[in-house]
């Protein structure tokens, strides 16, 4: 898939409301049928592994872990910086269903053929 929003994701869980807003977002666009990947990046990239996102909660929105489980279901893709994960040790098993690493390239090439981004 080439996705036509593309959110991006710097944090993790030391700052739920925007690792949140992500999902949400993202949420939003891939249930109103537009091709959408979060691309997380630094901490962010955290939010790709099994168990991270079950207690990330910003109050008065829903706990992300349930808009994650959302947005894949919706059709939307997971984007684990590459050049981020490995780092930090994070390799495809420790991915979450629906998440997968990604190349610069990938990115570069789904901008280059106009997707929209967000960054939080």
């Amino acid at each position: 898939m080439t996705p036509t929003i593309v959110v991006n994701c710097t944090h993790g869980r030391e700052e739920a409301e925007r690792a949140t807003l992500s999902f949400v977002v993202g949420n939003v666009s891939a249930t109103a049928n537009q091709a959408t990947a979060v691309l997380l990046t630094c901490d962010g990239v955290w939010l790709s592994t099994k168990g991270y996102a079950d207690d990330v909660v910003q109050p008065g929105m829903p706990p992300l872990r349930d808009v994650l489980t959302s947005f894949v279901a919706a059709g939307g893709e997971i984007w684990a910086c590459g050049a981020c994960t490995g780092p930090r040790g994070i390799t495809e098993t420790d991915l979450v269903p629906g998440a997968r690493i990604v190349t610069a390239v990938m990115v570069v090439e789904a901008l280059t053929c106009g997707a929209r981004t967000l960054s939080f």
